[in-house]
């Protein structure tokens, strides 16, 4: 796997007299969703207060802040940057007060539009106070133009991309998918309240049931009434990330009404059945490959073992902001067992290869420890092409699938063999119809014409200058 950022981590609680508990211990289970910072704002039915802190949840709020922040409503996110700088003025959920009151929003997701958005704004003399793609929402939400004729619905029409939202106002805990339904947001009920979340297992956490999904294009709003449901877009086409199934998502988690651990198992038995090997141990790469690999050594009928010990108090490298930081930590985070690998034959299961420096890392680790043979087996398509919704390869010249062939990445990584899951392999192993996932990264299928939506700069430009102008879009 290489350096991939996150998407960021919503979870929200309403109607719970500890809700701000719930929603920090929420946060604790999507910390694999963001780790540059995190925050909680909430709310006692007439005001909305807010704390953020740098780092993972435990080190940006301590138990002061907790018991500061104490109301029955609250909303948080877990984050990671795409673009905008890391700091604390990025951090969500983004606070603000304008002439409706105070609004509190916490976004998951990348607005393609956003460096047209915010254009726009400043040519008319507005002024921003982040890098964050997250205000160009909150500016449309100020804009009486589009606030005061349609509403919501109103400014979430105006959006472009991946987006799953939180919005909480003092009387109110919204819910919002965009059309396309790219990020998941699952909607949970506690006793007497609601709950929403990124994924089901940080439901599991707080003991709330799963209810269902919330709807691409759907607005779900709770307050003293109740549920309401509403459909701002009649887009029927969906585009669900598939990377959510295949990497990012918790294997405990259901996600697009597919259990994670589950389809990567199957995963791991197509990768089986279209790239055979004659070995003697299948290990995985931690803990991405974990249930893949699974799925290869039941279907090969070869032992799976454990191959490394993952060091657990070595956060995740890809978020470290220096390369050669990142290589560093890669060899404290992944020690290997030399007992399982030396004089063997050893097929290596990896969820994923984006841009091979870490992966090559991995193998060299094995390497030494004395593997005979290494076999890699990636439970994915090559990465051959940039997301513009949200995951953190937005350049082509930095994905090594796009710019080698897989034997020229087989000679890189120093193995003996390297294959990947097919396309169709992969797509084989969801429950739903092909055409409701987004595998553009795979494929360069995009479900929305990013050469217009991307800054819109010129009247038309070429995927490739799109990659480069992507570099301005924030998030």
């Amino acid at each position: 796997m290489g350096y991939i950022k996150e998407h960021c981590g919503l979870f929200g609680v309403y109607g719970c007299e500890d809700a701000v508990e719930k929603v920090y211990y929420g946060l604790y289970s999507l910390q694999h969703r963001g780790e540059e910072s995190a925050g909680i704002a909430s709310t006692d039915g007439k005001d909305i207060i807010c704390r953020k802190g740098m780092g993972l949840i435990s080190d940006a709020l301590d138990a002061r802040m907790l018991k500061f922040l104490k109301n029955p409503v609250a909303i948080g996110h877990v984050r990671y940057s795409t673009f905008g700088s890391s700091n604390i003025e990025n951090a969500q959920p983004m606070l603000v007060d304008y002439y409706r009151g105070k609004v509190a929003i916490a976004h998951n997701g990348q607005l393609t539009n956003a460096k047209k958005l915010r254009d726009e704004f400043e040519g008319n003399g507005s002024i921003f106070h982040t890098t964050s793609d997250t205000e160009v929402i909150v500016h449309l939400m100020a804009k009486p133009s589009v606030s005061r004729q349609s509403g919501l619905p109103g400014v979430l029409n105006q959006l472009k991309g991946a987006f799953s939202l939180l919005i909480l106002t003092p009387n109110e805990m919204i819910g919002v998918r965009d059309p396309y339904g790219f990020r998941p947001l699952s909607l949970g009920k506690l006793n007497n309240g609601y709950v929403f979340a990124s994924e089901t297992c940080a439901l599991d956490q707080i003991g709330a049931e799963y209810v269902r999904d919330v709807q691409p294009g759907e607005i779900v709003s709770i307050s003293k009434g109740g549920l309401r449901s509403e459909f701002y877009s009649n887009q029927k086409k969906h585009a669900f990330c598939i990377f959510e199934l295949v990497y990012f998502s918790r294997p405990d988690s259901s996600v697009y009404g597919e259990s994670v651990h589950l389809f990567r198992k199957k995963l791991g038995a197509k990768l089986t059945e279209e790239s055979p090997v004659d070995a003697d141990v299948v290990i995985s790469v931690p803990e991405g490959g974990n249930s893949a690999a699974i799925g290869y050594s039941h279907a090969a009928s070869i032992p799976f073992d454990r191959g490394f010990i993952r060091n657990h108090y070595v956060g995740r490298t890809f978020i470290l902001p220096q390369q050669d930081m990142r290589h560093r930590f890669v060899e404290l985070k992944l020690n290997p067992l030399k007992e399982t690998v030396a004089g063997k034959r050893v097929i290596v299961i990896d969820d994923s290869i984006v841009r091979g420096t870490t992966s090559k890392s991995r193998f060299g680790l094995l390497r030494k420890a004395g593997a005979k043979e290494i076999h890699a087996r990636i439970s994915c398509p090559p990465h051959r092409h940039p997301c513009y919704y949200g995951i953190d390869f937005q350049q082509k010249g930095e994905l090594i699938a796009a710019n080698k062939t897989v034997e020229e990445t087989r000679k890189f990584l120093n193995v003996e063999s390297l294959s990947y899951l097919s396309v169709e392999g992969m797509m084989s192993c969801t429950t739903q119809p092909r055409q409701n996932f987004c595998n553009a990264c795979f494929t360069s299928d995009y479900p929305t014409n990013v050469n217009e939506e991307m800054d819109n700069v010129t009247d038309s430009f070429s995927v490739d200058e799109a990659e480069r102008l992507s570099r301005c879009v924030i998030k």
